[in-house]
């Protein structure tokens, strides 16, 4: 399948500020599951630096404003060529170890309700291997976190989520990874794009998603958001320990003054 994407993010400044230095991870890795056709970052003003990979195999590249500015805008575009590899993870090259991924973040930090809902759904599953207990604890969470757009906030954690009995795929991705670890398995947060239209349509779709390390497969993806594993209609952008840690832009605002945000993310389909 080939992925058309269009994803812009403007920043409006009530007052103009001495300038902003960001971090992009805009930019899909290669693996298995997608290679890029073409693919474009545009920050109008700005110095872009060159892409290069991290520890953890996601493409980065830093970008400075060093003027008066009232807005910023950044600007993606391109094509990606997907394939469904049943949620593996296959042919990135990273070499952060798995189990850098077994620590908790604030965002991600289980609570009581966290806890039962791990205890109780691996109470009756005996012997399951690690793979079933992930697939079992992706659906627990889908179904304890009915999906309300609105219900929740960028900065909502894992446990507030749960408390809330609601969520979006933030929440689910935070609730998942603190499942994970509470179940004994390395977890991290993805970031990325996902065309959801059964007729291809453009349609805003920024999306996240857990991966979970499992001996013998590498990391499997796992959305609880839509109790699936990412398929050929979705692209991965980038993974971290939380939403924070994984998100595409990351930034810091020299003289800082209060923003609006304005973002699009349309997605297109086309079969080869």
């Amino acid at each position: 399948m080939i992925l058309t994407v269009l994803h812009k993010t403007r920043y409006e400044f009530a007052t103009p500020v001495g300038g902003i230095i960001q971090s992009l991870r805009l930019t899909p890795a290669r693996c298995e599951g997608q290679k890029i056709v073409n693919w474009s970052v545009d920050v109008p003003g700005a110095v872009i630096g060159e892409l290069f990979s991290d520890g953890a195999g996601d493409h980065i590249q830093t970008v400075s404003l060093r003027n008066l500015t009232s807005t910023v805008e950044v600007n993606v575009s391109g094509k990606v060529e997907t394939r469904d590899t049943a949620g593996v993870l296959r042919g990135h090259r990273e070499r952060v170890p798995p189990r850098a991924y077994m620590r908790n973040t604030p965002r991600t930090e289980p609570n009581r309700a966290i806890r039962e809902l791990v205890e109780d759904t691996l109470a009756v599953m005996g012997t399951a291997s690690a793979l079933d207990r992930a697939h079992a604890l992706a659906s627990a969470v889908h179904k304890a976190l009915p999906y309300t757009p609105g219900a929740t906030h960028a900065h909502t954690t894992a446990a507030e989520a749960m408390n809330e009995g609601l969520g979006v795929c933030q929440d689910h991705t935070h609730v998942m990874i603190a499942c994970a670890h509470l179940a004994g398995l390395p977890a991290r947060y993805v970031s990325g794009y996902l065309n959801a239209t059964e007729d291809g349509s453009p349609h805003e779709a920024s999306h996240a998603w857990a991966e979970i390390y499992i001996d013998g497969l590498g990391w499997v993806g796992f959305d609880a958001s839509n109790e699936s594993c990412p398929n050929d209609h979705y692209i991965r952008l980038g993974s971290g320990l939380d939403a924070q840690d994984a998100a595409p832009i990351r930034g810091l605002v020299l003289g800082g003054a209060e923003e609006s945000l304005d973002v699009t993310v349309v997605i297109e389909a086309q079969q080869q």
